[in-house]
């Protein structure tokens, strides 16, 4: 795809990995018989490791230098994100209503519910249709919404990602 900045190494990528998936499962089924040791366990094994430490290696570094010259437009991403309209925290909202004793089933109703009506007024929210929700509020204090509703849940460990990756 033309308007892609790293489009082939990013499919590079993502098409080794089945090798490495591939050499996985030869190693899983070398497990069934590790009381019997022979030949036919360190045959794949004297491929199967160095190959794929190897390709690893290789596919990490590959990686970490699309990451390094990662170009992020946050206001893209935020208008994106907006553009869900608040369903990317359905999950959260579930969770909550759980913690809070519902049953998942009940919990599952009353959010579809609230995704529906999302869907069908084109302008309202999820975290509007859940703050007038008299149901909802009767687990839900408003704070306890605003903190469901609060990207920086999804991202607190963007930094330690990026440490872990020797990227500052």
């Amino acid at each position: 795809m033309p308007h892609k900045r790293n489009p082939i190494t990013c499919e590079r990528v993502a098409g080794l990995s089945r090798i490495l998936r591939g050499n996985a499962l030869a190693a899983m089924e070398n497990i069934a018989l590790w009381h019997e040791r022979d030949i036919t366990h360190s045959s794949v094994e004297r491929v199967i490791f160095p190959d794929s430490t190897i390709l690893l290696d290789y596919m990490m570094s590959l990686m970490i230098d699309v990451i390094k010259n990662l170009r992020v437009y946050p206001e893209n991403m935020q208008i994106n994100l907006e553009k869900g309209r608040g369903m990317v925290f359905s999950q959260g909202l579930l969770l909550q209503l759980i913690k809070k004793g519902l049953t998942r089933e009940k919990a599952y109703k009353l959010i579809q519910e609230a995704a529906k009506k999302v869907w069908e007024n084109g302008q309202v929210n999820l975290k509007t249709v859940v703050s007038r929700d008299t149901e909802i509020l009767k687990h839900l204090k408003q704070e306890e919404i605003e903190e469901v509703f609060d990207y920086r849940y999804h991202t607190k460990n963007v930094k330690e990602i990026f440490k872990r990756l020797g990227i500052q």
